[in-house]
């Protein structure tokens, strides 16, 4: 898909690094034309539900506040015994 001008052209192979989009003319190189359309698809994304690229801070929630106890090692794990 061309960025600039959206026309489908279709898929291409993986050698073909710079087309020319039939529609517009604009020279895309392949990377950077799919990094553009990535971008656009991610901002009609966020618009489309109207949430926020980076939400503001939020409090933990009751049950994962504070540390958390450090296991205790199984007594095959002080005895030096494998377990297989």
């Amino acid at each position: 898909t061309c960025s600039q001008c959206r026309v489908k052209e279709g898929p291409k192979p993986l050698h073909v690094r710079i087309w020319e989009c039939g529609a517009c003319g604009a020279v895309l190189d392949r990377d950077v034309n799919a990094a553009v359309n990535v971008a656009k698809a991610a901002g009609l994304a966020v618009s489309a539900c109207g949430a926020r690229v980076r939400p503001g801070l939020l409090p933990a929630q009751r049950d994962e506040t504070g540390t958390h106890p450090k296991p205790r090692p199984t007594k095959a794990r002080q005895t030096g015994i494998a377990l297989l």
